[in-house]
C-alpha cells in the first residue's frame, strides 16, 4: 500500500471547472508542499525555510522559481545540452509575479532564508500556469509552519468578446482587450500586471474587482487545506527584535521636527535632499553617544529611519506637497530629443527630472527575429524591448552582470505598453529591437523607458498607431486617521517610503498596460479609481510634452535603414526561387546585395526583400520575378536559343522555360535549315503566340516581330 495520505480540497471556477489543491503525496519532506491541477496543468509548488539565521541579515533572504519541465508537454529541450538550464525572461516574469504578492506577507523581523520553488510538471495547452503560480506557494506556505500572513492568491482576469472571464482557456485570451494577473488578500487587492487595449479607468477598475472576488474563494479554500494540516496549527517561534521602548521614543522626539523640515523644504535635488537627512542624523546620533557610549547601533539605526520615515509621509499628507516641492499632481519637468544617434534607425533621449533614458530602435528581418522554445510554445518572436540599468545611473559601483530580474521586468512592462500600437503584422514586414539605457534614476525609469521608445519609434518610421506615455503613481496614507495623499510621477524616495508603486501606460484613447504594488491592507477602490484618473492626466500631460518633439512618426525611413518589399508568387516556384541546396536564392543575394526569404503560407510563396538601397531591391525584385512570373500570351521575351533541331530551336524566354520556335516562325522566308540562321546561345527576340491548355508548351515566334518584306513586281503581276 501507498505510505501516503492525501488531502485533497477542490475550488471551483465560474465556468464549471474545477481547480484541485493536493498535500501528502509528492515532496514530503519540504517544509510544505501541494499540487495545484486544473485540466491536465499540474504545477508542485515547495517551500523551505531555513531553521537558522545567517549571520549579520537584516532582510528576509526569499527566492522564488518558477519553472517549466519540458517533459510536462511532452518535449525535449532545444538546447545543445537538451536539458532544463537558466530560468527563461518567461520565468523569471512568472517568478517575480509570485514574489512580489509574496514577500509583503513575511513578519518584518523574519530574517530566515525562505525558497519557493513552483514547477509545472504536466501541461495542458488550454491552460496558462501563469495564473496559478501564486495559488500554489500560498497554498505550500499555509500548510507548513513557516510564519506567513497568507493565504493569498492570483487569478487572470481577461475581457473576451466583451465579458469578464476568470483563468480562460489560452486560445480564448488571443482574442481579449483586458489580460490582468490580479494578486490580492481576502480583504484587499496587492498586485495588478497586464496589457489592455487603449480601455478605460473604471474598465479596469472593474476586472480587477472580478478578479478580487474570484481570490476570496482560493483563499477560503487554502485555508479549509491549512487547517486538515496537522503541521500548520502552530507556526515556528523566532527569535523578534529587541525592543527599547524607551530609546524609540527619545529618537522620534529628538528627529522628528528636524526631519520634517528637511522634507518640507523642497530641494529637487536628490543629492541635495540625502546629505540633509544625513546631517539631522548625523547630529542627533553625536549627543545620544555623548549620553549613551554603549549604545546599539543597528536599533539606532531602525528607530531612526523608522522616525524619518513618518516625518516625510506626515508632511506629504498635511503639507499637500512633496519631497523636491512638487504638488502631489505635479509632474517633473521634461525634455527629449530625437535623432539623437545617426547610426541609429531610430532613436530618443527622454528625462523627466532625475530621470533619464537613450533609447534606440533597430530594424531588422525575419532573420533576425527571436527563437522562442518553452514547454508551453515553441515559435519566433519580431518585437523585442531591452532594459538596461547600470550602477552609474544612480552614482553606484556594481559590477556588471547581464540583465537581473527587475531589469527583465521593466523591459516585460515596457514591451507590453508599445506592442499595442504597433502596426499589424501583414503592415510591419521588419523584426523590431528597442533597447532603453537608462542613464540617470531616480524613480520611474520603467515609464521613461515606455516615452523613449514611444518617440524612437516614430522616429524611425515605425507607423505606430498613437504615442505611448507611461507615469507611475504613489500614494501615503496615515492608517490612523485613513487621509491619503496620491502622488503623480513618484521619486524613487517616495516609492521606498510609500504605500503603493502603481505604473500605468497608455494613449490619449486609453490604458495599454499596467503593474502594481501595494503594501498596505484594505485599499478602497475609490481611491484606486482616483489614482487611476490622476495617472490619465499625468499621462495627458506627458503625451502632451512629447508631441513638442516630434507628433506623428516619421515620412520615411532613415536612409541607412534596410528598405523592404513583399510579393507573392505561386507555391510551384518556391523551389525554383531557392533552387538546389539554396543554390539561386544565394546567388540573388550575392548579386544583389539584398536579404530575400521565402515562407510558404495559404499555398502561397511569401518573399520578402530587404535591401539598403533601391537598385539593389529592384535588382533583387526582377530576378524574382524572372523566375516566378507567368508567361503571357501576346507579350515579347528576349531570349536565348537553348538548343537547334531540324524542325526547331529551343528557346529560353524565362528562367527554366523554355519553347518551341519552329523553323516556319523563324523568319518569312521558307528555310529547309537553321544552320547559319540561329547559333545555340544567341539572344533573340521572339512573341508567345500560345500556351498549350494540356501539356503547358510554348509556341514562339520571331517572324510576327520581323517586317513583312515587301513584294516584288513580278509577284505582284503574278498575283
Amino acid at each position: 500500500m501507498p505510505n501516503y495520505n492525501a488531502i485533497t480540497k477542490s475550488i471551483a471556477l465560474p465556468d464549471g471547472r474545477t481547480i484541485t489543491l493536493e498535500t501528502g503525496k509528492l515532496a514530503k519532506q519540504a517544509d510544505g508542499s501541494v499540487v495545484v491541477r486544473l485540466g491536465d496543468a499540474m504545477l508542485l509548488a515547495t517551500v523551505v525555510s531555513q531553521p537558522s539565521q545567517r549571520e549579520g541579515v537584516d532582510f528576509l533572504p526569499l527566492s522564488v522559481d518558477y519553472q517549466e519541465k519540458f517533459g510536462s508537454a511532452g518535449k525535449i529541450p532545444g538546447s545543445f545540452q537538451r536539458r532544463e538550464g537558466r530560468l527563461s525572461d518567461y520565468e523569471i516574469l512568472v517568478s517575480r509575479l509570485v514574489d512580489r504578492i509574496l514577500r509583503p506577507m513575511f513578519p518584518k523581523d523574519y530574517h530566515y532564508e525562505v525558497q519557493v520553488m513552483i514547477s509545472l510538471i504536466s501541461a495542458d495547452k488550454d491552460v496558462q500556469p501563469d495564473a496559478l503560480a501564486a495559488l500554489a506557494a500560498s497554498a505550500a506556505l499555509s500548510i507548513s509552519d513557516i510564519p506567513f500572513a497568507g493565504p493569498i492568491s492570483e487569478v487572470r482576469v481577461a475581457r473576451i468578446d466583451g465579458k469578464l472571464q476568470i483563468n480562460p482557456k489560452t486560445a480564448d485570451i488571443a482574442r481579449a482587450d483586458i489580460d490582468l494577473i490580479v494578486g490580492a488578500t481576502m480583504d484587499s487587492v496587492a498586485m495588478v500586471e497586464g496589457e489592455m487595449s487603449e480601455v478605460s479607468e473604471e474598465e479596469m477598475v472593474a476586472a480587477i474587482a472580478a478578479g478580487h472576488e474570484a481570490i476570496k474563494d482560493q483563499i477560503r479554500v487554502q485555508g479549509e487545506l491549512a487547517t486538515a494540516v496537522e503541521k500548520a496549527a502552530v507556526k515556528r517561534e523566532y527569535p523578534k527584535y529587541d525592543e527599547n521602548e524607551e530609546l524609540k521614543q527619545r529618537i522620534q522626539e529628538g528627529v522628528y521636527q528636524q526631519a520634517y523640515e528637511v522634507a518640507r523644504s523642497g530641494n529637487a535635488n536628490k543629492e541635495g535632499r540625502k546629505k540633509g537627512f544625513g546631517e539631522v542624523k548625523k547630529a542627533f546620533l553625536e549627543t545620544l553617544l555623548a549620553e549613551q557610549p554603549e549604545l546599539d547601533m543597528k536599533m539606532f539605526s531602525r528607530y531612526y529611519g523608522s522616525a524619518e520615515k513618518k516625518a516625510i509621509r506626515d508632511m506629504m499628507i498635511k503639507e499637500r506637497v512633496r519631497l523636491d516641492g512638487r504638488q502631489l499632481e505635479e509632474i517633473r519637468p521634461i525634455w527629449s530629443e530625437v535623432n539623437y544617434l545617426p547610426g541609429a534607425h531610430g532613436s530618443a533621449v527622454f528625462t523627466r527630472g532625475e530621470t533619464q533614458s537613450l533609447t534606440t530602435v533597430t530594424l531588422g528581418t525575419k532573420l533576425d527575429e527571436q527563437i522562442i522554445d518553452s514547454a508551453m510554445f515553441s515559435g519566433y518572436s519580431k518585437f523585442m524591448l531591452h532594459y538596461n540599468f547600470p550602477a552609474f545611473s544612480t552614482g553606484e559601483v556594481k559590477p556588471s552582470r547581464g540583465p537581473g530580474r527587475r531589469e527583465i521586468g521593466h523591459g516585460n512592462l515596457a514591451l507590453r505598453s508599445l506592442k499595442k500600437v504597433l502596426p499589424a503584422e501583414e503592415e510591419n514586414p521588419y523584426t523590431i529591437r528597442i533597447v532603453s539605457d537608462i542613464l540617470e534614476s531616480n524613480g520611474s525609469s520603467s515609464m521613461a523607458t515606455v516615452c523613449a521608445g514611444s518617440l524612437a519609434l516614430m522616429d524611425a518610421g515605425i507607423k505606430v498607431k498613437s504615442a505611448v506615455a507611461g507615469i507611475a503613481m504613489g500614494l501615503v496614507q496615515d492608517k490612523d486617521t485613513k487621509e491619503y495623499a496620491v502622488l503623480s510621477d513618484i521619486l524613487g524616495d517616495e516609492d521606498h517610503l510609500g504605500d503603493m508603486d502603481f505604473k500605468v501606460t497608455g494613449t490619449e484613447k486609453g490604458i495599454t498596460a499596467c503593474q502594481m504594488d501595494i503594501k498596505i491592507q484594505n485599499l478602497s477602490f475609490d481611491i484606486l479609481t482616483k489614482a487611476l484618473h490622476q495617472a490619465r492626466a499625468g499621462r495627458l500631460h506627458i503625451l502632451g510634452e512629447m508631441a513638442k518633439t516630434i507628433s506623428a512618426p516619421a515620412a520615411d525611413l532613415k536612409p541607412h535603414t534596410p528598405r523592404s518589399h513583399k510579393m507573392l508568387i505561386d507555391k510551384e516556384y518556391i523551389g525554383a526561387v531557392i533552387g538546389p541546396g539554396g543554390k539561386v536564392i544565394q546567388q540573388i543575394q550575392k548579386d544583389t546585395n539584398a536579404t530575400v526569404i521565402i515562407e510558404e503560407k495559404d499555398e502561397k510563396g511569401h518573399v520578402s526583400i530587404f535591401a539598403s538601397n533601391q537598385p539593389d531591391m529592384e535588382a533583387a525584385i526582377g530576378r524574382i520575378r524572372a523566375i516566378a512570373a507567368q508567361p503571357e500570351v501576346g507579350e515579347t521575351y528576349k531570349g536565348k536559343v537553348r538548343s537547334i533541331q531540324p524542325y526547331g530551336a529551343f528557346v529560353e524566354i524565362m528562367p527554366g522555360k523554355d519553347g518551341l520556335l519552329h523553323i516556319s516562325e523563324v523568319g518569312h522566308e521558307r528555310l529547309n535549315s537553321l544552320e547559319g540562321v540561329l547559333e545555340v546561345g544567341q539572344e533573340i527576340d521572339v512573341k508567345l503566340l500560345d500556351i498549350d491548355k494540356k501539356t503547358g508548351k510554348y509556341r514562339l515566334s520571331r517572324k510576327a516581330l520581323l517586317p513583312k518584306p515587301e513584294r516584288t513586281a513580278a509577284e505582284n503581276g503574278a498575283a
